[in-house]
């Protein structure tokens, strides 16, 4: 064997010695119990730091749920009268768990006939006359744990409209077909306007409802409403109005306070060029004398027709002879 092929085989002796030292890496384990649990949360940042309620808190939470919870009951639940009448309204209280109730926040002057509060489970307001437009009372009632719950009575205090009236603005008399008109219904003294429904109509026929937006007003106000109308010529001798209703809802009266303007007669002009013609008409035909659907005794002209065919037969016949 040659110098080369030494070196050869020198060299492939080597490479087998090394891959053989060298020790095999086992794959890596995919065991659950090798699974490196999650890193615990940084030193110092405790559950309050980190915004969330600590645990003990559930008993102060419920609590605070028992405490704001009121079991008053209040007879009725609204209370909608008119300025001026009486009212009455009944608070009662569970059978356990409070020792004492009454009425707070009442009109001034209110008496209550000398007791504001009862050891009973129910307590009575009433009043001969409501002569304040904005009132709130309150039913209290004392906790034998001790605190206070109270529930608020909602009153509507009313006043039907006083009047109600209906005028076209900026015009008087006759209107004319296709011009742009404005209708103002105006309603005097009534409360409170945000209950307030305004309906414009044309004979029986409704036209619009408004209402006011106007909130936060308790006493009497005068508001109006505007309605734009073009009138045509089928509207003549119509009749406009206006109605105001006080709609108080189911605790109100069953019929709701309501007051109607007075009418408006409309008289509606047009312009006789836009009348469309009539498809009768009259046609003038010059007279024919052959008239074959005449019945007999018709007009002169066929009576001289027939006299002249009458002369001509005749000479014809004295020619032949």
């Amino acid at each position: 064997m040659c110098a080369a092929g030494w070196s050869l085989m020198l060299v492939l002796i080597c490479l087998v010695g090394s891959a053989s030292s060298s020790p095999i890496a086992p794959p890596a384990s995919h065991l659950p119990s090798q699974i490196l649990p999650p890193s615990p949360s940084p030193t110092g940042l405790l559950p309050s730091t980190l915004g969330l309620p600590p645990l003990t808190s559930t008993g102060s939470s419920m609590e605070l749920m028992a405490t704001a919870s009121c079991s008053l009951r209040i007879s009725p639940s609204t209370l909608v009268v008119r300025f001026g009448d009486p009212a009455t309204a009944n608070c009662s209280k569970p059978n356990h768990g409070y020792s004492m109730m009454g009425w707070e926040k009442l009109p001034k002057g209110e008496t209550q006939g000398g007791s504001f509060f009862t050891m009973e489970n129910f307590l009575v307001w009433s009043v001969d006359s409501v002569t304040e437009w904005s009132l709130s009372p309150e039913c209290y009632a004392t906790s034998e744990e001790g605190g206070q719950c109270s529930s608020s009575l909602s009153v509507i205090v009313y006043h039907p409209p006083k009047s109600v009236s209906i005028r076209f603005l900026n015009h008087s008399g006759p209107m004319y077909e296709r011009q742009k008109y404005i209708l103002q219904c105006t309603v005097e003294d009534v409360a409170p306007v945000e209950n307030l429904v305004v309906t414009f109509y044309k004979g029986r026929t409704v036209l619009a409802e408004f209402c006011s937006n106007r909130t936060t007003e308790r006493t009497p106000v005068k508001e109006s409403f505007s309605l734009l109308v073009t009138p045509c010529r089928g509207d003549d001798g119509d009749q406009y109005w206006c109605e105001a209703k006080l709609e108080l809802g189911p605790s109100g009266p069953q019929q709701p306070p309501a007051e109607r303007s007075q009418n408006i007669n409309a008289t509606v002009l047009w312009d006789p060029e836009h009348i469309h013609p009539s498809k009768l008409h009259m046609e003038e035909k010059p007279l024919d004398c052959e008239v074959q659907n005449q019945p007999l005794g018709g007009n002169g002209t066929t009576n001289r027709c027939r006299g002249c065919f009458l002369l001509i037969a005749l000479l014809a016949y004295l020619i032949d002879c």
